[in-house]
């Protein structure tokens, strides 16, 4: 079974030439992020990811996490990973410097974060949840609760968690039922149960924070009546070691198609004598703040589509030079040969190849963005970055994700039969992937988000300018006759076309009839997906031939044109068909009566 090599050479390329790494270490407080203390990041990242963490995830994934007396152990080997992860400061990386952190640009740890989610999933989730809190507290956080908590969780020596769900409250977020019950010394006693807590309990930290959603005694019903509270599993001293346990159990786990060893909680909230917990800012803005968390674990999970689709390629790229089987397609006689010469494993390996390497670049370019929005000295300039961002948070979680998927489906298919054994480890990154396009909202619930609150709200201004951006990149490409950048460019420019009809459909459609326009917004976040990662790697192709034409004999660059060549042949040709679904299939999905279905 092979192990995760980490692609350190597309990735250094994405972030140098197409994220901008430059420009983003010129920002106010990213100074440090040089190219050489990035590189040195990338390769000690690169390390521990394949030293490390990959070597463990089929063992724990077999193993799973265990649950026994509402305590949770980890699979073997997790415990002590983890403590040289803290060890190697990989927590900090992208936190504040007051706070303990090591400040790099979130692009960086963008990169980084990739490589834990291919090496290990479940092992990646528990760092992804504590940087969401961590993020959640030093945005609305008080003083006390900063100076309490965030340097513990900063270092990893305490970790956080999310709790929105209940039984019966899982996207419609309005029907939360757990209660706050506000006490004389400012805290509050936190009564209720959610589920779907990941790494709700485990056994890698001393300490676990949760952040609850839940409603005080005067709240108005709905959306506007969650408040957000800090809920630690154990008590924290004044002077920060740790006191009592609080009343915040484990009283299950699930078990899961996936991530196993990933702790999937059912937590009990306040069944003795009520869960002590501390309010977050303001009392009924909960919903506000934690979407900032949200926000963050959005991205972070569209980090795992991209993931997925880079370890599952790498499987079944080293599996079909080893299977050898049949001879050679229009070879009669001839010797067997690795089943990576058949023409159609070699397209399914480029399907993966460059889908793999098209969401890596769309979320680095999104993560610069990032950085850009909350650096910048010009306030237009954040502005207009932070627009970016808001439009392709809910693309690079939902079309990576829908991409990680099919990618490791595709991967199953490549092993043929022994896809589907489990021993080949294929069949692992496929069931792992799938909860990556379920949990933090699904896909339906990330396209909802952008034709309503990031398209129709401002009547497609942010999209028309990435088109525009786009176009400038059409402009670029002209004028080069044959050979593998006119091909691209002729489907890029086809693929723009068809986003500019479907995106001014919709934002016109959604104030007249938004059912008709929500029966499109899946297939318009895969056509934004796909089009704006051919338009990355359209700039990618452009950039390794002005590299070749300048004598750089490099044979990543040819590859990268290639690699472009075939994403624009066989993956963008289908924006016309998703637009045409858009704008003329809405009858087929709302003509049919309920009891015909």
């Amino acid at each position: 079974m092979s192990e995760y090599i980490a692609p350190l050479r597309d990735m250094q390329f994405v972030l140098q030439e197409l994220a901008g790494l430059e420009r983003v270490a010129e920002l106010p407080g990213c100074e440090e992020a040089t190219p050489d203390l990035v590189d040195a990041v990338l390769e000690e990242a690169a390390r521990f990811a394949t030293e490390i963490l990959s070597p463990l995830n089929w063992p724990g994934d077999q193993e799973g996490a265990r649950w026994h007396d509402k305590m949770v152990t980890m699979p073997a080997g997790f415990k002590e990973a983890y403590r040289m992860f803290t060890d190697g400061g990989w927590p900090a990386l992208a936190c504040e410097p007051e706070w303990g952190g090591q400040g790099l640009p979130k692009v960086v740890a963008a990169a980084v974060a990739e490589m834990w989610k291919s090496a290990n999933h479940s092992f990646s989730l528990c760092p992804l949840l504590t940087a969401g809190a961590i993020e959640a507290l030093v945005l609305t956080g008080s003083d006390q609760l900063k100076a309490t908590y965030l340097e513990k969780m900063v270092s990893g020596q305490w970790s956080g968690t999310m709790n929105l769900t209940e039984p019966s409250a899982g996207s419609d977020l309005a029907a939360v039922r757990t209660r706050a019950e506000p006490q004389a010394d400012g805290s509050y006693l936190i009564f209720g149960q959610k589920i779907f807590i990941t790494y709700g309990e485990h056994d890698l930290t001393e300490n676990i924070i949760h952040l609850v959603l839940a409603r005080t005694p005067t709240a108005p019903e709905g959306v506007k009546g969650i408040s957000l509270f800090v809920v630690p599993k154990f008590m924290v001293n004044d002077d920060g070691s740790l006191g009592d346990r609080n009343d915040a159990y484990c009283v299950s786990i699930e078990h899961k198609l996936g991530i196993h060893a990933s702790p999937t909680a059912i937590m009990a909230f306040g069944d003795h004598r009520g869960a002590v917990g501390y309010l977050v800012g303001e009392e009924n803005r909960g919903l506000e703040y934690m979407f900032i968390m949200m926000n963050a674990a959005r991205f972070g999970v569209g980090l795992e589509g991209v993931a997925a689709c880079e370890r599952a390629y790498q499987r079944a790229r080293d599996y079909a030079r080893e299977r050898v089987q049949c001879t050679d397609i229009g070879v009669r006689g001839g010797p067997k040969v690795a089943i990576i010469k058949h023409p159609d494993v070699r397209r399914m390996l480029m399907t993966m190849r460059s889908r793999a390497e098209a969401t890596r670049a769309l979320a680095y370019v999104v993560a610069a963005a990032h950085d850009t929005a909350l650096r910048h000295p010009d306030v237009a300039e954040r502005k207009r970055q932070q627009a970016f961002v808001d439009l392709m948070i809910p693309v690079v979680k939902g079309w990576s994700t829908e991409s990680g998927v099919s990618i490791a489906s595709i991967g199953v298919q490549v092993h043929g039969g022994m896809g589907y054994v489990e021993e080949t480890g294929a069949a692992q990154h496929l069931r792992d992937a799938q909860i990556s396009t379920i949990y933090e909202g699904t896909t339906g619930i990330q396209a909802n988000d952008l034709i309503g609150r990031k398209m129709a709200r401002e009547n497609g201004a942010t999209l028309k300018a990435v088109i525009e951006e786009m176009r400038a990149l059409d402009a670029d490409l002209a004028g080069r006759e044959g050979g593998h950048l006119a091909a691209i460019r002729s489907r890029f420019r086809a693929g723009i076309d068809a986003l500019a009809v479907a995106g001014e459909w919709l934002v016109t459609t959604y104030g007249v009839d938004v059912r008709a326009a929500s029966a499109g917004a899946v297939p318009f976040l895969m056509l934004l997906g796909i089009v704006a990662g051919g338009w990355q790697m359209a700039r990618a192709g452009l950039i390794a031939q002005a590299k070749i034409d300048a004598g750089d004999s490099d044979p990543f660059y040819a590859a990268k044109i290639i690699t472009a060549r075939f994403y624009a042949d066989h993956v963008l040709s289908q924006a016309a068909g998703l637009a045409s679904s858009i704008t003329e299939g809405v009858e087929g999905v709302n003509a049919l009566p309920e009891d015909l279905f």
